[in-house]
């Protein structure tokens, strides 16, 4: 069969077609190639422009990124004494490290599902992600998809800065990239987990990582979140401060919706992912997740406010130093620099601020609770004192009010540690910690510290040395004692038992050119500085500074440890978050006194307590202990204070104004001394109930060797002699065997003729007569002179006589009356006059003498005979005799008639005798 040809008009379709066809290809393959030529210059461009970006920064190490992503703000934690958990640091934001290990899984599930759902997949960038977001960007869509990973986001807050701009994000993808290579996932969502912002806790503080979430939100560890209370933390971060349900001041939004919504969201997307089954998640909807919100928890700051402020104190200075060291600076080096100092102490608060420190301290919590309460209930303080003083910015003349305040401190003795203190009333109205800071003078209770440990310590004094207590004036200071009074010849012993202020600062003198105040440096008295020695007043409290409670108490420890001085700390270590121990408390004793003297001076103490000015105290106490302390009271009783020790502690407590005033003497029928006492029972008494063993040990202090008993005269001081041992001073007393009175070491009193007025004692002269004369025993006058008693100081003194200077002429006679049936005279005038002689004066003149009379005895004579004369002469020391007073007599007495006899009556009644009729009268 012939082929036929196709027709023309298909021909010529088929043509056109063709032409099309080709048109069309050649058209769309132009494209194609110039949209590959365009990928590829983009590409180009892009990674030129990449290059460009990205062209100045170094590429980290290894090492350096480990730590830019593990170096971040930590909160640092304080402990109670024992481990105890006291609570956070003071910061700007809480946050707690916290290993993977201990995440719920619920929370890293959540977390990928919603911020990263490639991330086990992705190198550290998704490219499609990213290019995205920059299409967004560009177009300024308003959908945002955002084009971070968990890397880049790590990155972005560890290692670079939030600066918006290609650059930063270039920089941003290279590290991720490199982070990726460097660490695994679980490393990078284990930093990112400890790194990302959570908002705000209960407490209203600025809170970020995972455990700090979990607690501040839920008050549950990270590892114990349930689905919805990791779907809810989970979706914070995107926006923290929208999402989170607490107000800054801890409160509970009014609204919590939008966090709702968002934990909603991310457990949809954790189903999606298939991390929770459709039953997890409709029980996680149903879940009350505001029932469980942590309840508002104050600060550390808040409950404990002097505490955490004088740990802060102590570990700043502490960690300075170990900051310091580790740039090769001593500690010595270090104090006395003080521009050096406080740029550590910057570094140092710094550190502990962000560090993730762990501070543990000596302060033991039930006891620091009970003691806080104590102080805030005691009703014996005193009214407040009300002061004027001129307004800075008005000029005006206003009046303030202050309390009385308080600082207490308890130190265990053995090792130094602060068991517990009292900083104050109200951290509100007065932030000063009392304790630890406030200087004050330390009246009375400086005596064992200064004056009488040294001088028995150096062999000048022991408790039984006799030192007298007679006005005293040193230029132009006149130390005077409390009463007002002076007691003569007393022992040390009994002179610190009734804390007498003369006898203390006569003992000061007696060792003040051998550098007491050296003794106050060994025992952490450095606020007393070496140039106040030469002030007598030192000697009970009378310092320019002052002494703080702390640094008191610490003190008085020493004698508990038998002289040797153990500084008292509070910081028992800090452990950085790595879980090295930078820094470990470590004791340095120092020696200050013998045990010998330390026991003496805890004996005599005791009797402080019995008999002394704490002698109330034993009552006030619901428990015994051997207890030896001291009460002190500064100038103008604007200080009250008493400390005291145990075998086990020592404590102290100190009251008074900020503004230093005067404290009232009786307060709801307590003097200040008494209310001070009351507050340190008080305290012990709460102390006793949370330690009963600690505060009250059945152990008595022990006495070491070289400690004797010996007898010494009670006048003297001295071992008694013969005359001693006949006037009955015998006394006995404890002593350091060292300085012990030694038998026969010569005699200590003598036997001498005394006059004795108005119960002074004066020695009298061979002249003077005998009938005025009283025997008895004095005291040799070099033995106190060795105390800077003159003879003419002697007036007054017991077992001294002072001298009677006589006038040079015989006194003028007296005048003489009589007073009913006694005969009365005037007292002379003249001083040398030691008594009087009184005559009867017979008809022919005739004068005997019919009685003696002492001065300072009544000058009155009532033996009178009816009818008899009588006169009256002044006796001087000298034996010289006045002319006689004027001459009185007594008139006869009448005889009166018997009564007449009734008539027819018999008078059986006998006369009235004389005798019977002045008894009559006598009646």
């Amino acid at each position: 069969m012939k082929h036929q040809p196709f027709p023309l008009s298909l021909e010529k379709t088929w043509h056109y077609f063709s032409r099309t066809y080709r048109l069309v290809w050649n058209t769309v393959f132009a494209l194609l190639v110039a949209l590959l030529c365009l990928a590829c210059f983009a590409v180009g461009a892009g990674a030129g422009y990449f290059a460009f970006l990205v062209k100045d920064m170094d590429a980290p190490s290894r090492e350096s990124m480990y730590s830019a992503i593990s170096s971040y703000e930590e909160t640092s934690h304080m402990y109670f004494a024992n481990g105890v958990y006291l609570g956070r640091f003071r910061s700007d934001l809480d946050r707690e490290a916290v290993p993977l290990s201990n995440v719920s899984p619920y929370v890293v599930q959540a977390i990928i599902a919603t911020e990263d759902e490639h991330f086990y997949e992705h190198h550290g960038v998704v490219p499609k992600a990213v290019i995205r977001a920059m299409f967004q960007e560009l177009t300024n869509s308003p959908i945002k998809s955002g084009g971070s990973t968990l890397t880049q986001q790590l990155v972005k807050n560890q290692l670079l800065t939030n600066e918006v701009s290609f650059e930063r994000k270039a920089k941003e993808m290279l590290l991720a990239l490199r982070l990726e290579t460097f660490f695994s996932k679980q490393q990078i969502l284990e930093a990112y987990l400890n790194v990302v912002p959570f908002g705000r806790s209960s407490s209203g503080r600025n809170i970020a990582g995972i455990q700090a979430a979990a607690q501040g939100v839920f008050g549950v560890n990270a590892k114990d979140l349930n689905l919805a209370q990791a779907a809810f933390l989970a979706g914070l971060p995107q926006n923290p401060f929208v999402y989170t349900p607490f107000a800054p001041d801890g409160s509970v939004k009014p609204d919590i919706s939008a966090g709702l919504r968002r934990m909603k969201t991310v457990l949809y997307r954790m189903k999606r992912a298939g991390y929770i089954s459709e039953k997890q998640y409709n029980e996680a909807l149903a879940y009350d997740v505001a029932k469980h919100f942590a309840a508002p928890k104050p600060s550390p700051f808040e409950q404990y406010p002097f505490l955490t402020m004088e740990i802060e104190r102590r570990a700043k200075d502490i960690l300075a130093e170990v900051l310091a060291k580790r740039d090769g600076h001593q500690p010595a080096k270090l104090k006395r620099n003080p521009s050096l100092f406080q740029r550590y102490v910057g570094e140092a608060e710094k550190a502990l601020r962000q560090g993730g420190y762990r501070i543990y301290t000596t302060i033991d919590k039930d006891l620091y609770e009970q003691m806080q309460r104590i102080a805030a209930r005691y009703p014996y303080y005193g009214n407040d004192n009300v002061y004027y003083a001129k307004d800075k910015q008005t000029g005006k003349t206003i009046a303030h009010r202050q309390p009385v305040e308080v600082g207490a401190m308890l130190i265990e003795n053995k090792t130094g540690k602060i068991l517990s203190f009292v900083g104050g009333r109200d951290y509100k109205r007065e932030q000063l910690n009392h304790a630890t800071q406030a200087h004050r003078s330390n009246g009375s209770t400086m005596k064992p510290l200064l004056v009488y440990a040294p001088a028995m310590e150096m062999g000048i004094v022991q408790p039984a040395t006799i030192i007298p207590d007679l006005p005293l004036s040193i230029g132009s200071y006149k130390p005077k004692n409390a009463d007002g009074k002076t007691h003569g010849l007393v022992t040390a012993r009994y002179a610190l038992q009734q804390s007498f202020n003369i006898p203390a600062v006569r003992a000061y003198m007696r060792i003040q050119h051998r550098d007491p105040v050296d003794y106050l440096h060994k025992m952490g008295i450095t606020s007393v500085a070496k140039q106040e020695e030469s002030h007598p007043a030192l000697a009970i409290g009378g310092t320019n500074v002052g002494v703080t409670v702390e640094e008191n108490v610490n003190a008085y420890a020493t004698f508990a440890n038998y002289g040797t001085f153990v500084d008292a700390y509070m910081i028992e270590k800090i452990v950085d978050k790595n879980g090295t121990v930078v820094y470990q408390h470590q004791s340095k004793p120092v020696s200050v006194f013998s045990p010998q003297t330390s026991y003496l001076m805890i004996d005599m103490m005791r009797d402080v307590l019995h008999g002394g000015t704490a002698s109330s105290l034993p009552g006030y106490l619901a428990f015994s202990a051997d207890w030896a302390g001291k009460t002190g009271t500064s100038q103008a009783n604007r200080d009250s204070w008493f400390v005291a020790v145990n075998p086990n502690v020592t404590f102290g407590v100190w009251i008074g104004y900020d503004r230093p005033a005067p404290l009232e003497t009786y307060y709801k029928g307590l003097s200040y001394g008494k209310r001070t006492q009351l507050l340190w029972a008080q305290f012990m008494n709460a102390a006793y109930r949370v330690h009963p063993k600690l505060i009250a040990p059945r152990e008595r202090f022990a006495m070491p060797g070289g400690i004797v008993r010996r007898a010494y005269c009670a006048a003297t001081g001295l071992s008694p002699s013969e005359a001693c041992q006949k006037a009955g001073l015998v006394r006995y007393d404890l002593y350091n065997t060292r300085f012990a009175p030694k038998e026969g070491s010569g005699a200590d009193l003598t036997e001498s003729r005394l006059v004795v007025i108005d119960g002074r004692r004066y020695l009298a002269l061979a002249t003077t007569p005998e009938e005025f004369v009283t025997h008895g025993v004095i005291v040799q006058s070099e033995l106190l002179a060795a105390w800077g008693v003159a003879e003419d100081d002697w007036d007054g003194m017991d077992f001294t006589a002072a001298v009677l200077k006589e006038n040079g002429h015989p006194p003028a006679p007296p005048s003489a009356r009589l007073d009913g049936h006694t005969l009365v005279w005037t007292p002379h005038r003249e001083r040398d006059v030691i008594g009087y002689r009184v005559y009867r004066v017979d008809d022919g003149g005739a004068r005997r003498v019919v009685a003696v009379v002492k001065a300072g005895e009544p000058t009155a004579f009532s033996a009178l005979e009816p009818g008899a004369s009588y006169d009256v002469t002044a006796v001087d020391i000298a034996g010289q005799e006045s002319a006689p007073s004027n001459l009185v007599s007594r008139p006869a007495a009448e005889r009166p008639a018997p009564p007449a006899a009734e008539d027819g009556a018999e008078n059986d009644t006998p006369p009235h005798s004389e005798a019977a009729e002045e008894g009559t009268d006598a009646d």
